[in-house]
């Protein structure tokens, strides 16, 4: 378990400012291993406090005085980055740490000043970084910490070979610290290559977190009635809604219609830019908009607070991705619906992945705008 009263003085501060009562689960099995300098493999459902779990140990062991970068952290979108490094700037107050972000997509000439500015920390996507490394921008040799957050994204086929390359421009003796909301065994066997006697931890969200009543339903329909079954979400109260997609040239369509009739709706994916992303995240975030549709890459990892409802425009590749999306309600206490849209044919696998996961699903209709029982009369 942490002691709070060990960590250097802008921390102890931070933490006491915080107003945080008492570390969570996976904050007290990873901070004591990470701060002897061990590497870890951590398994942690999201919002759970992962990234106060790595950026602790980062910024306990970066050194002010030292010019040179000691500590690089990899995520894999652009909005995780963002997050982490915020997460940063408020916890590194009064420390004299500087910290960059270099992300893909963004102006290269800006990111190089960035660097010039020699600072310790780097929140970045794998590939930028490794870009910047290749042109010998970005100094490795004195990186004693390296995290991958979220590192089941990391060590997939398309980011695998970028992430070892940057392991690679590190000293041996770094530490490496390897988080995730769900870790697969072939993801675990990577992670242990990349690791030297890592200490392997996983928290389940039962022991972490107080979750609330969350119910299961479902609509049928055919494919071309999801998004007029969107629509009626979209205009129910007091609602704040993340929904999937697996495609993104569905979501710029559904989007597109929903816009058109001037509904509260949003749209997060790659193939955005920067700064809408930024704003749709944030207008999302502040209760602007009402409905977020997202791809499950421009998503992950992200904290939204006060999700109500989710749902599965289209359904989930796996029953992992369904409990992964799903979770995004019914946190911290709160109820939540989670919602999916489903083809006969989707209704069954929707069926077994409940009956898997022992959670009970119902059938629903919408009923003068309102969500019903089949039969309306139905008490």
């Amino acid at each position: 378990m942490i002691n709070v009263q060990e960590l250097k003085p802008f921390l102890k501060e931070a933490w006491e400012k915080s107003g945080f009562e008492k570390p969570t689960s996976i904050q007290n099995a990873a901070l004591p291993v990470a701060m002897e300098g061990k590497d870890i493999i951590a398994e942690s459902p999201t919002g759970t406090g992962k990234t106060l779990a790595y950026l602790f140990p980062v910024l306990q062991s970066v050194d002010a005085e030292n010019q040179s970068l000691q500590a690089v952290v990899l995520a894999s979108s652009q909005e995780l980055v963002m997050q982490v490094y915020q997460e940063f700037q408020k916890w590194s107050e009064g420390s004299g740490l500087r910290g960059a972000t270099l992300i893909g997509g963004a102006n290269l000439k800006r990111q190089l000043e960035k660097i010039k500015k020699r600072p310790q920390v780097i929140f970045g996507t794998p590939g930028r970084v490794n870009e910047l490394i290749k042109q010998k921008k970005l100094k490795m040799h004195e990186v004693k910490t390296l995290v991958l957050d979220e590192g089941d994204q990391l060590l997939t086929k398309e980011h695998t070979g970028t992430t070892q390359s940057i392991l690679k421009s590190t000293q041996a003796s770094r530490q490496v610290l390897i988080f995730s909301a769900t870790l697969k065994k072939d993801t675990e066997k990577l992670a242990r290559e990349l690791t030297n006697e890592p200490e392997v931890i996983r928290i389940n969200r039962e022991e972490e977190i107080p979750t609330g009543e969350v119910e299961h339903i479902y609509f049928s329909c055919e494919p071309r009635e999801k998004v007029k079954l969107l629509e009626k979400i979209a205009r129910l109260e007091n609602i704040k809604t993340l929904a999937f997609v697996n495609d993104i040239s569905e979501i710029t369509v559904a989007g597109a219609k929903l816009q058109f009739k001037e509904l509260s709706v949003g749209l997060l994916h790659s193939e955005l830019d920067k700064m809408e992303r930024q704003s749709a995240l944030r207008n999302f975030r502040d209760g602007k908009l009402k409905m977020l549709i997202a791809t499950d890459v421009a998503a992950r990892g992200l904290d939204i607070q006060g999700i109500t409802h989710v749902v599965h425009i289209d359904m989930p590749k796996d029953i992992n991705q369904y409990v992964h999306r799903s979770g995004r309600t019914g946190r911290m206490g709160a109820n939540g619906t989670v919602i999916s849209l489903v083809t006969e044919r989707e209704e069954r696998e929707l069926k077994q992945y409940c009956r898997n996961l022992e959670i009970p699903v119902s059938k629903r209709i919408f009923f003068k705008g309102q969500i019903a029982n089949e039969n309306p009369n139905k008490r």
